[in-house]
């Protein structure tokens, strides 16, 4: 079972751009196991504890439960429209999921990972973390992406991650503890060597905050969201799961194959605290999971604030473009871990440009010739002429550096792969002029055999693009009369998908162009 999980996400507000990309990176990944003919399991969520939803509640005079419950209905919402099917789905108010936190925090208090003891120092409430010397820039402050910082003294229990310390870096230099991409390893190596002898604080007094999973063992505290959040990605796939949960089965799961996450969350939360949580909960090297850290979408070099109102909102997007332009836009104008400007010019301009007027163009030319000429008739395709062959080997090589790509979890890569079978397409069909070929009866045969090639191209890329784009895959089957091809798997793939005699049905446009309407001046 290939098991994909992504950062859960902090219901406080809308969903935005950088939400929306992580989810339909997951979806389309899981997709591609399956195309591969790989069982996969798919987890997302949202983590609704912590202490900006109780402010947010008190500022909206509302209860925290229910700008929980409303927040969350946004994010699943949002969810189906980008057409992103999971399979296991986390919210940390379940009571599953906090019976699991606090059977492991019991654990771990009773084996001597937990202590209580009071600290004095600085407290960062957009963050939920206290801060240390290390956390201030050069200028000796704690800088903006701090938010409010506050002076606090009180009493907290804490996890004693420093026991870990030297465990963690010979893990993550082994790459037992997989980071993808390869160039966040040293960020994280650098970040164990910052942390030293820094122990995790896990509670919050109820007397400041009560909206937590209370210590089983200490009930005037609640747990540190973080602590808590972190945990999902077991609780919900089945660990210490009780009779008749519903939850599947853990050891046919952990450790995932994939959890992907930002950035901005790879230190400290998933390669410091994270590894660490699991070796003292008794997982060891062999059993961490492998992190897929993406970058940010950022807006004209500027991260998406909203104190710099520039936030992207993928709702609105969808509902503009529609979602196959959205899916495809994301997917295609981001390099796996590298962070990427949004721009609406560029998404039109994809669109347009590799899905109406190429990929769009091709299938309809080549179901609309094939209906006129040939009586949408698809005749003998594994022909010896050096053009057909060269564009069969095209096919062949686009295919394998597509697998090559998704296998390392390059979307972008394995797109422009398939754009470059359908470029040498269109120019085969420019060389050739079938319209033109047609006039002469003599070359009725040789017409069929071009269209057949373009047809059964159209059907090899529809299936490579069924993990990005499944709703556009769908109609390019439909179109081709192969709706069989949805249940294809990438093994199965070889020339001849639509064999001779096959009939292709009516061209339609799957990749209507965007218009947009020109300001008056």
């Amino acid at each position: 079972m290939f098991y994909v999980t992504t950062a859960i996400d902090y219901p406080n507000g809308k969903p935005h751009i950088g939400h929306a990309y992580e989810k339909i990176l997951a979806d389309v990944l899981t997709r591609y196991q399956r195309l591969k003919g790989v069982e996969s399991y798919f987890l997302t969520g949202v983590d609704q504890h912590g202490q900006k939803m109780v402010k947010t509640a008190e500022a909206e005079g509302v209860n925290v439960a229910t700008l929980t419950k409303r927040n969350t209905k946004g994010f699943i919402r949002l969810w189906e429209k980008l057409g992103v099917e999971y399979d296991g789905w986390a919210e940390t108010t379940d009571e599953q999921h906090k019976s699991c936190v606090q059977a492991i925090l019991g654990k771990l208090e009773k084996e001597g990972a937990l202590y209580k003891k009071s600290y004095a120092g600085f407290y960062s409430v957009r963050q939920e973390q206290f801060l240390t010397e290390r956390d201030r820039n050069d200028h000796g402050e704690f800088g903006d992406e701090w938010g409010e910082v506050m002076e606090i003294e009180e009493e907290n229990w804490y996890f004693k991650l420093s026991d870990h310390a030297e465990w963690l870096r010979s893990t993550v230099a082994n790459d037992d503890l997989k980071i993808i991409p390869e160039f966040r390893k040293n960020e994280v190596l650098n970040a164990i060597e910052r942390a030293g002898d820094t122990d995790l604080c896990i509670s919050r007094p109820k007397e400041r905050m009560s909206w937590g999973i209370p210590l089983p063992f200490d009930p005037d505290f609640v747990t540190y969201v973080w602590f808590d959040a972190l945990i999902n990605y077991i609780s919900f796939a089945g660990y210490q799961k009780p009779e008749g949960s519903g939850l599947p089965k853990f050891d046919s799961l952990w450790p995932a194959d994939l959890q992907i996450i930002g950035k901005d969350i790879l230190v400290p939360a998933h390669a410091v605290y994270w590894p660490c949580m699991l070796h003292a909960m008794g997982f060891d090297a062999s059993e961490m999971p492998t992190l897929l850290v993406h970058g940010f979408w950022n807006v004209k070099g500027d991260k998406m604030s909203k104190s710099l109102g520039n936030i992207v909102d993928p709702d609105e997007l969808a509902e503009k473009f529609g979602t196959d332009t959205l899916r495809y836009y994301l997917c295609r104008d981001i390099r796996s871990g590298k962070d990427s400007d949004f721009d609406i010019e560029r998404l039109v301009m994809l669109f347009n440009t590799e899905l109406a007027n190429d990929l769009g163009n091709l299938l309809n030319r080549s179901i609309n010739m094939t209906k006129g000429f040939c009586n949408s008739t698809i005749s003998v395709t594994n022909t010896n002429n050096a053009e057909d062959i060269a564009l069969r080997d095209c096919l062949s090589q686009s295919v394998s550096t597509y697998r090559e790509a998704m296998d390392n979890c390059e979307v972008s890569v394995a797109l422009q792969a398939i754009n470059d079978h359908v470029t040498h397409c269109n120019g085969y069909l420019e060389r050739h002029k079938p319209w033109e070929m047609k006039k002469d009866e003599s070359k009725l045969s040789r017409v069929g055999e071009i269209l057949s090639h373009t047809a059964e191209s159209c059907a090899q890329l529809a299936v490579l693009l069924r993990p990005i784009l499944p709703d556009a895959a769908a109609k390019i089957f439909g179109q081709l009369k192969k709706d069989d091809l949805m249940k294809l798997t990438l093994s199965d793939l070889k020339w001849g998908l639509l064999e001779a005699g096959h009939q292709t049905g009516k061209p339609k446009p799957v990749f209507p162009r965007i218009q947009i309407e020109e300001k008056e001046s």
